[in-house]
């Protein structure tokens, strides 16, 4: 069935990626961008100029039978943590007053487990400059998990996602985790290209599969 779907941060790595996925299997796709010129170009999709800070943002999101966030504020901006949290501090009021029936989060691999009790963003080997705004993203995730006045979903990519040269290559398979870091073959953390994890992403906002649950996907 085709669906009204709805893509916050649409122009970026996984917002466009989950743009093209979703309107390669004819859903009617908006896309909202800061700068719509970059919104790939589709005959079922939308572009839409939009500040997710905006206090209409709300009116924005009624209508979708699901809504995905990939919002980023761009890894090299030295204040993407603070701007995590502002954006989202708009972006859940919002979901919530437009009644979105599925809210989907792409967030990062940072809040999963790598052993009892420790998370990834905890180990050693962290990046100094990544934590920050790693940190904030687990701190969303903790907000949204008791939270039932908002349909929402967290998507956390495999480990080295990202970190690991970027692969845009779609075989349309993935394996599913919760909140433990999902290991390759070799028993190190695992990658996925972008084309699968945005092969992921359709699949779940299609079904709403993950309803009040993170779950994280990897290669098979």
């Amino acid at each position: 069935m085709k669906q009204k779907i709805a893509v916050i941060g649409a122009t970026g790595l996984v917002g466009n990626a989950t743009v093209l996925e979703l309107a390669a299997r004819g859903h009617h796709v908006t896309a909202f961008a800061r700068n719509v010129d970059k919104v790939v170009q589709n005959d079922n999709v939308t572009a839409i100029a939009t500040d997710v800070n905006s206090p209409n943002f709300a009116e924005k999101l009624k209508g979708f039978d699901a809504v995905v966030s990939a919002f980023n504020a761009g890894w090299s901006n030295p204040n993407l943590a603070q701007d995590i949290k502002i954006a989202y501090g708009n972006i859940l009021p919002a979901v919530k007053n437009a009644d979105v029936p599925y809210f989907l989060v792409i967030g990062g691999a940072g809040s999963l487990n790598v052993a009892p009790n420790l998370q990834l963003v905890d180990t050693p080997d962290f990046p100094a400059d990544v934590y920050p705004a790693a940190d904030a993203v687990r701190v969303l995730l903790n907000e949204l998990r008791p939270r039932r006045d908002i349909n929402w979903a967290f998507l956390s990519p495999a480990a080295m996602f990202a970190v690991a040269p970027v692969t845009f290559e779609r075989s349309g398979k993935y394996q599913i985790g919760q909140d433990d870091v999902i290991l390759d073959k070799n028993g190190a953390p695992a990658d996925i290209s972008v084309a699968d994890l945005a092969c992921a992403i359709a699949d779940d906002v299609e079904k709403k599969a993950h309803l009040f649950q993170r779950f994280t996907v990897a290669a098979v």
